[in-house]
């Protein structure tokens, strides 16, 4: 049970981090295409972390927040309620 709350608890955080990331990218105006291309990934690796289904590296993150003009705090933000 306690492994189980653990792991729905870090799929939520996934979960929000995905989703802030996608609602700064599109304040910032940007296809997940030009994000990819900025942070030197494939188009689909994007989609993949906006819908949780795959972990960015800290690099990752802090490449996205650099091209979408935030921090990486700021991506994390809400992520561990």
């Amino acid at each position: 049970m306690h492994k189980n709350l653990q792991e729905d608890e870090y799929n939520n955080f996934l979960t929000r981090l995905g989703k802030n990331i996608k609602e700064t990218r599109k304040s910032a105006m940007l296809s997940q295409e030009q994000l990819a291309f900025n942070i030197d990934s494939a188009r689909n690796y994007i989609g993949c972390i906006e819908r949780a289904e795959k972990v960015a590296s800290l690099k990752t993150l802090f490449k996205i927040a650099k091209v979408l003009n935030t921090t990486v705090e700021d991506l994390l933000k809400n992520t561990m309620e």
